[in-house]
């Protein structure tokens, strides 16, 4: 009726005092983000830093720089110097830019050198100037929009950054470079290219002519931070209530949509909710990019191909769903649902794939129901509205629906129960709510998180894996 029953959740959650043990709020933890500490003000360390990204700028834009750094190409073999290693080529770039500077009587003092050696090893094994960025756990996106346009984005805030390129071909060079180091390919025949990099991070790479003033690359930072659903109801993102109806429903394996606009923390929600599954179950994931940090052991995870230079072997989302069905699943967790591969998804939520989750880019519970009907009508244009309609309310149990908000914090708006038909139509119910405050306008975004006091349709469901008075809990609070 729901699915298989796993041992561990009726073993574990069932017993006496189990509930409480497995989804009450546990001991406090330290917020997920912590704000940066505040940097002296005037002559103190924020005119130091600024003293010396402008001093770095003015000497790797010099002549002098750009002589040293030609010379230096024209006589190492950056690529022999790069397998050896960075701190290996610190040592033979020290050595070799000081015999350059010593040969052509150039003005240059020790520090600069060492500047100059900095910038060089960046060339060689990072990303140019933006290194520091990738390294900074407090940034989130790194986008930049030319050689002079370095924004990031911290706790939900867009800033521009000091940091600069050289000149257009620095940014092209260095886009590049990125796309190599993951067997990509961009220049002016493909102008185009969306990648991940070796820590995970996502990278998106546009030259001109289609970036009309200059490259542009736009990199989704992967987060090494530990995400809870207690930890995000400690900082704001949702209530302890809402925490605790999500960790319920996962644990009664219903089938849940995240639904949010983009950058409004869709896959760190997942992530979060992902920690409730069972170590016993065999889930398989499928992403574009791999972003999904699930802590279970047994995990497989597939990522889609895209067409070679040939213009063959593409692999997408759909047949990966299609092949994850032959590969006995337990759940399927899809990063995200944009396509044709939402009508498989559904199947696989109606055939026994209990417990399964996607995300998907929309406004509202209700829209996401929309985008859903048009996905699958891509899939098959011959099924009837009435029928797409009935499976989805069917196979979906939950929507939770995120906003990142005029303040920066990223916030669950609802979390909405699909209940079945009524005619024609798709009934949905509130369980959860954020109301907005108006009348307390300010820089932070005030409000309340409401329970609907509803008795959820998933019950039944919660009361066959031990959990129906955990949720009736969160209800009645």
């Amino acid at each position: 009726m729901f699915g298989r029953k796993s041992g561990f959740e009726i073993e574990e959650m069932s017993r006496p005092g189990a509930e409480s043990a497995a989804l009450s709020p546990a001991a406090p933890e330290p917020p997920l983000y912590e704000p940066p500490a505040a940097t002296p003000r005037g002559p103190g360390l924020l005119a130091e830093l600024r003293g010396n990204l402008a001093a770095h700028e003015q000497l790797v834009r010099s002549p002098v720089f750009l002589a040293v750094r030609d010379a230096v190409f024209a006589s190492l073999n950056i690529a022999a110097a790069a397998n050896g290693g960075r701190e290996q080529a610190r040592h033979d770039l020290t050595a070799l830019v000081a015999d350059i500077v010593a040969r052509d009587r150039l003005m240059v003092t020790g520090s600069e050198q060492a500047m100059m050696v900095e910038e060089l090893l960046n060339d060689m094994f990072g990303i140019g100037p933006i290194e520091p960025l990738l390294q900074d756990d407090s940034v989130t996106d790194i986008l930049v929009n030319g050689p002079d346009q370095v924004y990031v984005e911290r706790h939900g805030r867009l800033d521009i950054t000091p940091f600069k390129f050289r000149d257009d071909a620095h940014v092209v060079n260095v886009a590049k470079r990125i796309a190599a180091s993951v067997g990509r390919r961009v220049d002016e025949t493909s102008p185009m290219v969306d990648a991940r990099l070796p820590d995970g991070s996502r990278v998106n790479v546009v030259l001109p002519p289609l970036a009309i003033h200059g490259a542009c690359i736009s990199i989704r930072k992967f987060s090494r931070m530990n995400v809870t659903l207690h930890r995000m109801a400690q900082q704001g993102n949702m209530s302890a209530g809402m925490a605790r109806l999500l960790e319920v429903a996962t644990a009664s394996r219903c089938n849940i949509l995240i639904s949010g606009g983009t950058g409004s923390g869709k896959t760190t929600l997942m992530n979060a909710m992902s920690r409730v599954i069972n170590p016993r179950e065999r889930i398989l994931t499928i992403e574009d990019a791999a972003e999904l940090q699930l802590q279970q052991p047994h995990v497989v995870s597939l990522e889609t191909r895209p067409e070679s230079i040939e213009g063959g072997g593409a692999i997408d989302q759909r047949q990966l769903v299609r092949n994850a069905l032959r590969m006995r699943p337990d759940r399927i967790i899809l990063g995200e649902t944009r396509g044709a591969e939402a009508f498989d998804m559904l199947v696989a939520m109606n055939t026994g794939h209990d417990g399964s989750m996607s995300t998907l880019h929309a406004n509202s519970p209700r829209d996401a129901v929309t985008r859903l009907e048009g996905m699958v009508l891509q899939a098959n244009g011959n099924l009837p509205l009435l029928s797409i309609r009935r499976q989805i309310a069917s196979a979906v149990h939950l929507i939770v629906q995120l906003e990142r908000m005029r303040d920066g914090v990223r916030r669950v708006m609802q979390i909405t129960e699909l209940v079945g038909m009524e005619g024609d139509i798709i009934i949905t119910q509130d369980l959860f709510a954020f109301r907005y405050d108006p009348s307390n306008f300010g820089e932070e975004v005030h409000g309340r998180f409401e329970p609907s006091g509803i008795r959820p349709a998933l019950t039944a469901r919660a009361a066959y894996y031990g959990l129906d008075k955990a949720l009736a809990e969160v209800m009645q609070a």
